[in-house]
C-alpha cells in the first residue's frame, strides 16, 4: 500500500518503479497539506512515498521503493548489469537528488531564495543537465531513444521526474537551452505508457475512502 502525491517528482519515481516492475500496489492520493495521521504513524517525517509492504515493514524513501520494486521483478532489466553500472547509476542519481535537486527548488521558488535570480539558479542548474545532454548525444544510433546509459535503466526512472519538474517551470526557458538531446528524452519519458498509467488521477483517500491500484 502506497500513500503517494501525484505531483511529487519523489511519488513519481517510486511509482514507475512499481509499475516498471509489475508490482501490485493500491494507492493511497493524499495532500501534503492534508496528511493522513495512518500515513504519520507509518513515517514521521511526513513526507511521500510511504509504502507498507504485506508483511508489516515501511518503506518511506523514493529510491527504497524503486530498487524494492526492481529486486521483486526486472522484466525490462532496469538494475545494473555490472559493477560499472551499480557506480554509474548511484553516481547519476546521487548528483541529481544532492546537487540538481536544491537547484530545482531554488529556480521554482526564486522568491523564497533572493541570494540569486531566478535565471541565475537556471544556469546554476543546467550544469548539471549539460552532462545528461552529453550522455544522451553519444548513445544517440545505438537505439531507437537514447537513454542515460546507452539502454533503458533506473537511472532515466530515478532522474527523469525531476527533470520533467525542471522544464515545467518555464518550458520555453528550458526549450531554449542547449540540451537537445534531453530535450528529445524528456518527451520520450512524457509519452511513456509507464508516467501516463502512474499520473492516472485518483481520487483523495481522506474524502472518497479510496484507494485505488496502481
Amino acid at each position: 500500500m502506497l500513500y503517494s502525491f501525484r505531483r511529487c517528482p519523489y511519488a513519481m519515481r517510486a511509482r514507475l518503479g512499481l509499475i516498471a516492475a509489475d508490482q501490485s500496489v493500491v494507492v493511497r492520493e493524499i495532500l501534503l497539506k492534508n496528511k493522513p495521521h495512518e500515513m504519520l504513524a507509518l513515517s514521521p517525517k511526513g513526507t511521500v512515498p510511504v509504502m507498507q509492504l504485506d508483511g508489516g515493514r515501511v518503506l518511506d524513501e523514493s529510491l527504497d521503493i524503486l530498487f524494492w520494486a526492481l529486486a521483486q521483478a526486472d522484466p525490462h532489466s532496469l538494475l545494473p548489469q555490472n559493477p560499472e553500472e551499480e557506480n554509474l547509476i548511484s553516481a547519476l542519481i546521487a548528483t541529481n537528488d544532492r546537487a540538481f535537486k536544491p537547484l530545482l527548488d531554488r529556480y521554482k521558488y526564486f522568491d523564497r531564495y533572493p541570494e540569486f535570480s531566478q535565471q541565475s539558479y537556471f544556469e546554476q542548474a543546467l550544469l548539471y543537465l549539460l552532462p545528461l545532454e552529453q550522455r544522451l548525444a553519444e548513445a544517440q544510433g545505438q537505439q531507437e531513444q537514447a537513454m542515460l546509459l546507452g539502454r533503458m535503466s533506473a537511472a532515466d526512472l530515478a532522474i527523469f521526474p525531476f527533470v520533467r519538474q525542471f522544464a515545467h517551470v518555464d518550458r520555453a526557458r528550458f526549450n531554449a537551452a542547449p540540451l537537445p538531446c534531453l530535450t528529445q528524452w524528456l518527451q520520450a519519458w512524457l509519452e511513456h505508457p509507464w508516467f501516463i498509467r502512474a499520473m492516472k488521477p485518483k481520487p483523495l483517500w481522506l474524502e472518497s475512502g479510496e484507494q485505488q491500484p496502481l
